[in-house]
């Protein structure tokens, strides 16, 4: 199957980038046109075929978010990534957390296809849900849906430790194997349901979660610490969600603060099991 086939039958393309649900037609163009050296991110092909190193492609990404970080920050609210981010996006190494034949469009700002049901998010929403998160080099971080594991990676070059977890255990085996072999071992991941949190490893001074949910499980607000913040795409699972900041404050007063509307699928746990 074709590169571009591939992608149009397992790309989500996210809400608040598009503003609409792109048609076959026009997501089959938009990715023939990147192929093709179309857009500003397009250069990174040329950059590749080139023989531009992993080092170049990555620093390259990171500029490529923290440009879009700063376009999107009157919507956002967030106008642009800290240093420590920034240079994690320009370290770790996303292609290998996708698929061989993805290797090419690794280091572009879209989505990506990690199997038939699970997608790698975009660099831009990663490290928007992770600026907001104000990560410090002493938290304790929980995320749901590890996927392929390339965001907890991220989280590893910022927080002291983070525990990840995944529903579906062929994913959460690799991306642990794949952590392991990287030389992550801030990180630990382990298969289960993302709904109830890891109540042995709590409280967490941030929890982030990467599926929609109509409301935050009781479970993850208890296991947030006073003074947490905690993200999470809360809304309808039908049509857009609103990616939120829930914080703690030391009373345990729980605040929601609204930032732009996304597109997630729903978190497959608690009752949805």
């Amino acid at each position: 199957m074709a590169i571009a086939e591939y992608l149009l039958g397992r790309l989500e393309f996210p809400r608040y980038l598009f503003r609409m649900r792109l048609s076959g037609a026009l997501t089959l163009a938009f990715l023939i046109l990147l192929s093709a050296c179309g857009t500003a991110d397009g250069d990174m092909h040329r950059h590749a075929a080139d023989g531009a190193s992993d080092a170049e492609q990555r620093a390259h990404l990171a500029r490529s978010v923290r440009a879009h970080m700063q376009a999107a920050a009157i919507e956002t609210g967030v106008p642009d990534i800290d240093a420590a981010l920034f240079e994690a996006i320009a370290t770790v190494p996303r292609h290998e957390f996708v698929p061989l034949q993805l290797k090419p469009f690794a280091y572009l700002d879209i989505p990506l296809p990690v199997s038939r049901d699970q997608n790698l998010a975009q660099p831009f929403l990663i490290a928007l849900m992770t600026q907001l998160a104000q990560i410090k080099k002493d938290d304790v971080v929980f995320e749901t849906g590890t996927g392929a594991g390339y965001h907890a990676a991220i989280l590893t070059r910022l927080a002291r430790k983070v525990y990840s977890v995944e529903l579906i255990e062929p994913l959460a085996k690799a991306a642990g194997d794949k952590l392991r072999k990287l030389g992550y071992s801030g990180v630990e991941v382990q298969v289960s349901d993302g709904f109830y949190g890891w109540p042995g490893k709590g409280p967490f001074d941030v929890i982030i979660l990467k599926e929609a949910v109509r409301e935050i499980p009781a479970p993850l607000l208890n296991q947030l610490k006073p003074g947490g913040r905690l993200v999470a795409p809360v809304g309808p699972f039908e049509q857009a969600q609103m990616l939120q900041l829930i914080t703690k404050d030391q009373t345990g007063r729980i605040r929601h603060r609204n930032i732009i509307p996304v597109r997630f699928t729903p978190l497959q746990g608690g009752e949805r099991i």
